[in-house]
This record gives C-alpha cells, structure tokens and sequence, in this order.
C-alpha cells in the first residue's frame, strides 16, 4: 500500500530531467502536479525530452523499480513494482534523484532531481517546462554511441551516410534546438 502523500493537493513537483552519457547536456525543467501518477509522468517525459513513446520504460526509485503494466517480462522481483496508481510524491521529497529508463534497446537513461515542491493558489492542471537545452536524440538512432556517429554523419558531408542520415533525419536535424512555447503547447495537449 502506498505511503500517503505529505503534501497538499495543490502542490507542484519542480524536477530536472537530464539524458546521461550525452554531452553537452540535454536536459529540461519540469514542473509537474504532485499528484501526478508514475504512467503521468511517463507520458509528460516523453513529449519534453521528444520521444515517440514506442518502447518500455521502468523508473528505479530508491532502490526500487516500477514497470509498465501489462508487460510478462519482468522479474517476480520484490523489487520491481508496478508503476499503476503510483504517485510520484509519495515517493520523494527535496533533493532526492532517480532514474528513468526509456527504450531498453537504446539504454536511454534520464536523472532526475526533485529540485523543489510548492504549493501553489490552485493545484496545477498540466505540466509545463520552465526550461531546458538541446534537441533529445532521434528515435531509434542506436544507443549514445549511435547518436554520436549520426551526429558525425549529418555534419560532415564528406561522410558516407551524410545523405542517409539526412534523409532518415526527415526535416533535419539541429542538436542546439530547442523551442520552449512549442514544448508547453504540447504539454497543453497531453491528457
């Protein structure tokens, strides 16, 4: 049985989500409801960092980790936990950092801080970002070692694959991208 929550209804999670084994940085600022739930959170993770949620994910959380639902792979592990109906404030509090895992192909791996926890007049509907740097690796490029050859790739026209990667890479690709009003009209849109 989950722990209950030790903030009011209203309070907002502000956490710093950074892509490790990627420099420079690709990271963003969240704020997100305390009361969101760890498949919420999923969800709000995939449209700031630009992934096309196409594959599994698991949070590890104090030494714990809670996996999608549904899935028969996973260990009968004591600790690995499903992560339905689970909040994400019932888990942590100011200062404390955890994983989440995306695309267990790729091996993407995201740290996030809990930076700060406040209540505001009213709960907060959405998530929004408050910041960030960077455009997130294209889906499916291979791993950190396979972004970094296809960033190779596209600068250098010189390359063998220049021209595939472009192509693959649709309407390009700019590694400093990063549209902040864009990313909260989305976020707008997530349910």
């Amino acid at each position: 049985m989950d722990a209950p929550s030790r903030y009011p209804s209203n309070s907002a999670l502000q956490l710093k989500v950074t892509l490790l084994g990627v420099k420079p940085p690709i990271w963003r600022r969240i704020l997100v409801p305390a009361s969101i739930a760890l498949p919420g959170l999923h969800r709000v993770f995939q449209v700031v960092m630009g992934w096309e949620d196409s594959h599994l994910h698991a949070f590890e959380i104090k030494k714990k980790r809670y996996v999608m639902a549904g899935v028969d792979e996973w260990d009968d592990s004591p600790y690995e936990l499903s992560e339905d109906g689970v909040k994400i404030a019932k888990l942590v509090e100011v200062g404390d950092t955890f994983v989440y895992l995306y695309d267990f192909g790729d091996d993407w791996r995201h740290l996030v801080v809990v930076e700060a926890i406040s209540s505001a007049g009213r709960a907060l509907v959405h998530a929004s970002c408050l910041g960030g740097e960077r455009a997130c690796p294209p889906e499916d490029v291979g791993g950190t070692s396979g972004y970094y050859y296809f960033l190779q790739a596209i600068s250098d026209p010189s390359h063998e694959e220049h021209e595939d990667y472009l192509e693959w890479a649709e309407d390009g690709f700019d590694p400093e991208a990063f549209n902040l009003a864009d990313l909260n009209a989305r976020l707008q849109r997530l349910r």
